[in-house]
């Protein structure tokens, strides 16, 4: 990612790599790109301004049928080669654009992003919004779904996975990691180190700065790759290409990789954990002589996250999937609390460091189904609410959550439970997302039919398999 590129820069840099197709990338609504490729003399100077069209209405949660036409406009610092492409293809992150107003599109996730920054430089509290998120998700042999009127089913396999210690092989050598032990242990138990490797080389060199990779605590190739803290807008991008590296890897060594929170039952999921701090002209607003070394600012910003997660889960965790994760005793951060090193808290203050720049607060409720431009602003505003507003966020839990009683737990608010229930406490608690214009009414609402009308009433409607081991003698 450059922050100095012209559009003549990046033709002459595609002229010099032998480039012949220009994929152009966007993010749709839910958080997945899409993408349209054009031959290398279709792409002038003009197109970084006036764009190319598309149909609005055939991507999810965008336009209707009647006002369908949209532009996408490339961003010529986001311009890499796509190392996944047979012939030489570049490849850019497209900004959306009506092409009857010529204005941003409100459901553009990432200009919705680029708000949220205008937004925050409009306050003067900063001008920087550093965030860095820890992706986790499974790396698997095999997966099978299928639902219909009379049939409900899905499979996932790994060659990691416990549950084969006891398969014919020929021959089994055994090394798979127990339960909910997969955290560190070396190769052969951890079969997936080259893999990882891999994908981090390959960022690596699309310019992404990879921090470390390891595998995760689940069986069955659950793995963590890490990258560095980024301006929000560049890390969106940045997350956006992360999935892709890390999917196309696999597809190319014949595995499949899922973010989904949740895919194999009584084992811990996959989460988002997400490092967040503030600075103004270079200088960390976060470090302090406050609560773990933080500043009171920070503390205000914790209270501000504290106050609206309830509401920022419908899209820090949008799926009905995310919620099969958020229940206790998973290290999953269902009580929402602070503390410096208590990984059971929704918000930790890492104390790996003293330096002030390496100050920051995590916020560990987030999982990797989530849009993260939509994910990484609606914290970034909630945030800055508890800073406008100096939101207390009352006093650090510094003990194990799980094991306090009924009575100490009972002043800890928690995350909703469902999808459902995130939503519905979006609509009540949304008015700090709509400073600055930065969600619009129309967003919002969008966001929330979308969410109802495709996921949560057909996951609601069908029978679940289990339900037959429950009551179909009954």
């Amino acid at each position: 990612m450059h922050n100095d590129r012209t559009p003549k820069d990046v033709l002459d840099f595609a002229a010099s790599e032998g480039v012949k197709l220009v994929d152009l990338k966007f993010v749709d609504w839910p958080g997945q790109w899409q993408h349209v490729t054009f031959p290398l003399h279709e792409i002038e100077e003009e197109t970084f301004t006036e764009g190319l069209g598309f149909d609005g209405s055939s991507i999810r949660g965008w336009q209707a049928i009647d006002a369908s036409d949209m532009l996408i406009v490339p961003d010529p610092q986001t311009a890499f080669i796509d190392p996944f492409c047979d012939h030489p293809t570049l490849s850019m992150v497209c900004n959306i654009i009506d092409p009857i107003t010529r204005e941003p599109y409100s459901r553009d996730p990432r200009h919705i992003a680029a708000k949220g920054i205008g937004y925050l430089k409009l306050t003067g509290i900063a001008d920087t919004a550093y965030f860095g998120p820890e992706a986790e998700f499974f790396i698997l042999d095999d997966v099978q779904f299928q639902t219909n009127e009379h049939a409900g089913y899905y499979f996932v396999d790994s060659i990691e996975g416990r549950w084969n210690s006891g398969r014919d092989e020929e021959p089994n050598l055994g090394y798979k990691p127990r339960y909910k032990e997969g955290y560190f242990p070396v190769p052969p138990s951890d079969s997936l180190q080259n893999l990882r490797s891999e994908m981090v080389l390959q960022m690596e060199d699309l310019g992404l700065i990879i921090e470390c990779q390891h595998h995760e605590v689940a069986t069955a190739g659950q793995a963590e790759i890490d990258m560095r803290y980024a301006p929000m807008v560049e890390m969106g991008d940045s997350l956006m290409l992360y999935k892709y590296v890390v999917k196309n890897v696999a597809k190319s060594a014949g595995k499949t990789v899922t973010f989904m929170p949740k895919p194999v039952f009584n084992d811990n999921g996959s989460g988002m954990h997400t490092h967040q701090s503030l600075w103004k002209d270079g200088q960390p607003l976060f470090a302090g002589n406050e609560y773990a070394g933080v500043s009171q600012e920070c503390l205000w910003y914790i209270g501000g996250l504290l106050r609206h997660s309830r509401a920022l889960a419908a899209f820090t965790n949008p799926t009905t999937n995310s919620y099969k994760r958020l229940v206790p005793g998973f290290e999953a951060p269902v009580n929402l609390a602070y503390s410096s090193r208590n990984r059971s808290a929704a918000i930790r203050i890492p104390m790996y460091s003293a330096s002030p720049k390496a100050k920051r607060l995590e916020c560990r409720f987030p999982d990797p189904t989530c849009n993260p431009y939509l994910a990484f602003t609606a914290m970034l505003m909630a945030g800055l609410d508890g800073i406008e507003n100096k939101i207390d966020p009352g006093d650090p839990l510094d003990k194990d959550i799980y094991s306090l009683s009924p009575e100490e737990l009972s002043g800890v608010p928690v995350m909703p439970g469902s999808l459902d229930e995130a939503l519905s406490c979006l609509q009540e608690d949304h008015e700090f997302l709509l400073k600055g214009d930065v969600f619009t009414e129309d967003a919002l609402e969008t966001w929330i039919e979308y969410k109802i009308e495709n996921e949560v009433q057909p996951v609601a409607l069908r029978p679940h398999p289990h339900e037959f081991e429950l009551y179909y003698d009954i």
